[in-house]
């Protein structure tokens, strides 16, 4: 124990050597350490020892009390985390040495330190466990691999005239929150057709207060423009409120509220608001007929469904919200392929919900281990008491079967997926006479416009696709590249690269035997860089200097004659450059990376531009504030027109005194300065 664990709640590094605020974790009030002081005193007892022996000497110390445990390799890497009843009984069994797997047996043979946190309750060390979990992703735990937030509807309470929004992240903003939905695409069609049925803003705040007419939407009826007083306040109330309640779970008694509006308007020979009234109505059945089953009887559940087959677990999740399907995803977990299906779906409930709100009701295709237990955890976490239940027959079970049905078909996918991305890299390998077929594959590309606003983009591929959590860009800032100099771009975009590579992860030992439970590598085996000649002279100089050139695999790709794709011609080490056939499928293989990297970096040069094409000179004067620049900007117009501006003009605004003015005016003014 290194005694760093709070004896009171708080605070809990993640490493042996944590020193900045992304190695902290959160930690349950009533958790301490044990018995930090006694380790530190008495660390003879365990010097030397590995293994089963050193869980021993760590056992005759360990209350019989609830905590959480970590076990550690010779490296401080993390193997392994898991909370117990009793720390005591649940580590002395690792320290028995008979009826493991083979997955724990290799887990105990590599354990080289230990670390425990006592908690008050059960509860708290399950919490706590999948707080670590998700935080550490130790080799031997299952692992909840794809953690996106989840995209919601937000209706925003902060305003005169509530907006309709998709929001993603903390909500923190005042207003109603309704979700969550699977993906982005889902929210942005159902808010698509909110606005044809309720007719409530989507613009920002500072755009609705500034218009002076209605805009585009309201022309096309996807606005009822409150920004110009088009709708009254109290009109534009009854929208929102019937909105929430559609989103509430009340959608039939607002089509009903509508269609006996439209009844009354066509009584009344007012065809042209009896039209407004059927669109809406139209509207209203588009977004529940995206939304697939809408059960009846189900008003507020997830429901979840494991499949297992050929090593690998794939588990489908429903959400069900006030009474309406807001979609399903699918998740891939990392897991030994010894675990049951119990086993792997108990661990990934307690990570799905470290850092998500909980429904009132959880359905499962099987019971789970500590099935209670982890209703009584996120019930405490909750607030509320949530129902984890497995039905046998009726609506439920219905859903929960529809779920199981999604889960074998998308585990199908992913083997297929899977299984030819394999074939690929295979191929890959052969082509390129490579010793071994790589399990990381990063591919280069620079993107600008006459040099400016550069970015170099690098994305990454593996053995089950694109890893779009390795992607990065690189800001081109040196002052000495020649504008529009690609091979300079890409000299600065390597020795960035891999001088980090090296101070962080050290070279890699390609001698070294990869297990099927190895970590995806941080070193890759390939680099793609889009270019010919020139540019692999430029990449290979730079792997040289670094000392690196024997750590990776560097590879040109140049575009085909007239640019034309299926004839591009690859430059290797050692080799001269040479083509594939047309249709030879590792072609098309590296056609597919090649594309992702380009669309990444001109993405990427994109977002740049935009951001320098907004932004403001007199963000760029030090002591100028949004205060004062909003004062200048109200005052004359323009930033142009401060630029032009005289000092006495400059004083004459409100709260610019003479040396403010002074520094604006200089700014503008080299001449004025010296």
């Amino acid at each position: 124990m290194n005694g760093r664990v709070p004896t009171d709640g708080g605070i809990l590094y993640d490493g042996n050597d944590a020193e900045d605020d992304d190695d902290l974790i959160e930690v349950p009030e009533g958790a301490s350490a044990v018995p930090a002081i006694e380790w530190a005193e008495n660390r003879n007892e365990v010097e030397g020892l590995k293994g089963a022996e050193l869980i021993q000497a760590f056992v005759k110390r360990l209350p019989n009390g609830p905590g959480v445990y970590r076990m550690f390799n010779e490296d401080g890497d993390v193997l392994y985390v898991g909370k117990a009843r009793s720390l005591k009984k649940r580590v002395g069994n690792y320290a028995q040495g008979r009826g493991h797997s083979n997955r724990i047996s290799r887990m105990i043979r590599e354990t080289a330190n230990m670390e425990f946190v006592t908690t008050r309750t059960e509860i708290e060390a399950l919490l706590l466990e999948a707080n670590l979990i998700k935080r550490l992703r130790p080799r031997f735990n299952v692992l909840l691999r794809d953690d996106k937030s989840f995209p919601y509807i937000l209706v925003t309470g902060d305003s005169r005239a509530p907006a309709l929004y998709k929001h993603r992240g903390a909500r923190s903003r005042k207003g109603d929150y309704f979700g969550p939905f699977a993906s982005a695409g889902a929210v942005g069609r159902t808010i698509n057709s909110l606005q044809r049925a309720f007719l409530l803003r989507t613009c920002t705040d500072s755009v609705f207060e500034t218009r002076t007419r209605p805009c585009l939407l309201h022309q096309i009826k996807r606005c009822s423009a409150p920004c110009t007083g088009e709708i009254s306040n109290d009109g534009y109330a009854e929208l929102v409120s019937e909105a929430k309640d559609f989103l509430s779970g009340k959608s039939q008694a607002v089509k009903a509220t509508i269609a006996t509006a439209m009844g009354e308007a066509s009584e009344n020979l007012d065809f042209e608001r009896a039209a407004l009234y059927r669109d809406r109505l139209a509207a209203l059945s588009h977004v529940q007929s995206h939304q697939g089953i809408n059960p009846s009887g189900v008003e507020e559940a997830d429901v979840f469904a494991i499949h297992h087959e050929g090593g690998t677990s794939c588990i489908q999740v429903f959400f069900f919200r006030t009474g309406q399907n807001w979609g399903n995803r699918a998740y891939f977990p990392k897991a030994d392929p010894s675990l049951s299906t119990a086993e792997v779906l108990s661990a990934f409930l307690a990570q799905f919900y470290d850092d998500k709100p909980c429904p009132r009701q959880i359905l499962l295709c099987e019971a789970v281990e500590e099935q209670e237990l982890l209703g009584q955890a996120l019930s405490e976490k909750s607030g509320y008491k949530v129902s984890i239940q497995v039905p046998q027959r009726g609506e439920k079970k219905d859903l929960v079967d529809h779920a199981l049905a999604n889960a074998r078909e998308a585990h199908g996918r992913k083997l297929a997926e899977t299984a030819s991305q394999s074939r690929l890299l295979d191929g890959f390998a052969e082509t390129f006479k490579l010793e071994r077929t790589p399990r990381r594959i990063e591919i280069y590309d620079n993107s600008h416009i006459m040099g400016t606003n550069a970015v170099g983009g690098m994305v990454v591929a593996g053995p089950e696709g694109f890893v779009k959590g390795q992607y990065r860009k690189f800001n081109i800032k040196s002052t000495d590249i020649t504008p529009g100099d690609d091979f300079g771009m890409m000299r600065e975009v390597m020795t960035r690269r891999f001088s980090r590579l090296l101070k962080e992860e050290g070279k890699p030992d390609r001698t070294a035997e990869i297990t099927e439970d190895a970590a995806f590598p941080a070193w890759p085996d390939v680099i793609l860089i889009d270019g010919g000649q020139g540019q692999m002279t430029a990449v290979r100089a730079i792997l040289k200097e670094l000392d690196v050139e024997d750590c990776v695999t560097a590879i040109g790709v140049a575009k085909g004659v007239d640019r034309d794709a299926g004839r591009e011609r690859f430059f290797a080490l050692g080799r001269d450059s040479f083509t594939l056939p047309p249709r030879d499928p590792v072609l098309y293989f590296i056609q597919r990376l090649r594309d992702e990297a380009h669309r990444f970096a001109i993405g990427s040069h994109r977002a740049r531009r935009k951001k320098e094409m907004v932004k403001n000179p007199l963000d760029e004067i030090a002591g100028i504030g949004p205060t004062r620049k909003r004062a200048l900007l109200t005052h004359f117009g323009t930033a142009k027109a401060v630029s032009r501006a005289g000092m006495n003009d400059l004083m004459a605004v409100n709260g610019i005194s003479e040396a403010v003015a002074r520094l604006v005016y200089e700014h503008f003014h080299e001449d004025a300065a010296k």
